[in-house]
C-alpha cells in the first residue's frame, strides 16, 4: 500500500488508516476486531487512529494488536472522558485520560495524541495545549496534533502548536481545502483526512436513519454527482475515497469500519491511485456552483 511522509514528522504513513470508532459504538466483538485489525496489517494498513470517548475502542485495539505494537502508528484522541456529550478541558483530565489511553492500548506510548474537536476559544485558552505539550515533554506520546474543523481547525493550524491537523475531507465537505489544508502544508503539518467517503451516506439509496450522516446525504443530493447515480456502491466508494486522497496535502485517510472484508474491499478501491486531474476538478467545480458558505466543515 502506498506511504505518504506524515508531514515534518518521521512517520511514512499508509494512505489508508483504520478509524476506530465504529468498533466501539458498533459493539464489535474480540475476536472480530482481532480479525480486522491483523488482517489490516497484514495488508500494508500502519495508521491506527482512534480516541479515549470511542466507548470500547481502545481495548479492543489494544487487545487485539498490543503485541504488534512496533508495525504501526497509534493515534488517539482527548478531552471527552465521560464518553461522546461531555467535555473537560482541563490539564488533569487530559494527562489522566492519556494515562488511561496508554494503559488501553496496552503501549507505553503513543505516536500522536490530538485535542479532540474542542472549540477556537478553548484553543485560546491555552490550557489543553499546554497539557498535550506536558503529555510530549513526559514521554506519552512522539507528537500532538488538533483534530477538528472550521474556525477551530484554523486557528490550531496558525498557532504553531500542532503537528498534525485531521480534518473533515470528503465529496460533501470541502471547506478545508481551502481554509485550513494549504495553510498546514505551508507549516509542513501533516493532514489526515476523516470522514473520507462522507460515511457513504447515499449507500442504502434513501435518507438514513442515524441523523449523524442527515447533512452529508442532505449535501449530496444538491451536489447530484454523476459518478453517485446509477453506478455501483464501490465504484462511488472508490470515486469518492480517490478525490480525497488526491486533495493536495493529505496524507491519510481514516475509514472506519466492523467488517473485515469492507477493509480489504477499500484497499482494492485505491489501487487505481489519484482521480485523473480532469475528474477532480468536475468535483471541485460542483462544489464551487453548489456549495453554499453556512457548508462548512462537520465535527
Amino acid at each position: 500500500m502506498e506511504k505518504r511522509q506524515l508531514g515534518k514528522t518521521d512517520m511514512n504513513v499508509s494512505v489508508l488508516g483504520f478509524g476506530g470508532a465504529e468498533i466501539g459504538f458498533q459493539g464489535a466483538t474480540p475476536e472480530t476486531v482481532e480479525k480486522l485489525l491483523n488482517s489490516a496489517l497484514d495488508a500494508g494498513l500502519n495508521v491506527i487512529d482512534t480516541a479515549e470517548c470511542y466507548e470500547g475502542s481502545e481495548e479492543l485495539i489494544g487487545k487485539a494488536v498490543g503485541h504488534r505494537r512496533e508495525q504501526f502508528y497509534l493515534f488517539t484522541k482527548c478531552g471527552h472522558p465521560r464518553g461522546v456529550g461531555s467535555e473537560d478541558w482541563s490539564s488533569a483530565s487530559i494527562l489522566e485520560s492519556i494515562e488511561r489511553s496508554l494503559r488501553r492500548l496496552q503501549t507505553d506510548r503513543l505516536d500522536l495524541v490530538q485535542l479532540h474537536s474542542c472549540s477556537e476559544s478553548v484553543l485560546q485558552k491555552g490550557e489543553a495545549i499546554a497539557a498535550l505539550q506536558t503529555a510530549r515533554e513526559r514521554g506519552y506520546t512522539r507528537y500532538i496534533g488538533y483534530s477538528g474543523d472550521s474556525r477551530a481547525s484554523k486557528f490550531a493550524v496558525d498557532s504553531g502548536a500542532f503537528d498534525t491537523l485531521q480534518t473533515s475531507i470528503n465529496i460533501a465537505d470541502q471547506e478545508p481545502i481551502e481554509l485550513t489544508v494549504p495553510r498546514a502544508v505551508e507549516r509542513e503539518m501533516g493532514v489526515i483526512a476523516k470522514r473520507p467517503i462522507a460515511n457513504a451516506a447515499w449507500k442504502s439509496g434513501h435518507k438514513p436513519i442515524d441523523s449523524y450522516q442527515h447533512t452529508y446525504w442532505d449535501r449530496l443530493r444538491k451536489l447530484d454527482y454523476e459518478f453517485i447515480r446509477g453506478r455501483s456502491l464501490d465504484y462511488s466508494i472508490a470515486q469518492a475515497l480517490r478525490f480525497t486522497l488526491s486533495v493536495p496535502g493529505v496524507h491519510t485517510a481514516i475509514v472506519g469500519t466492523t467488517k473485515p472484508e469492507r477493509w480489504q474491499a477499500n484497499a482494492r478501491l485505491i489501487e487505481a491511485g489519484a482521480l485523473p486531474a480532469a475528474e477532480f476538478q468536475e468535483i471541485r467545480e460542483r462544489w464551487d456552483d453548489i456549495a453554499p458558505r453556512t457548508w462548512v466543515g462537520q465535527t
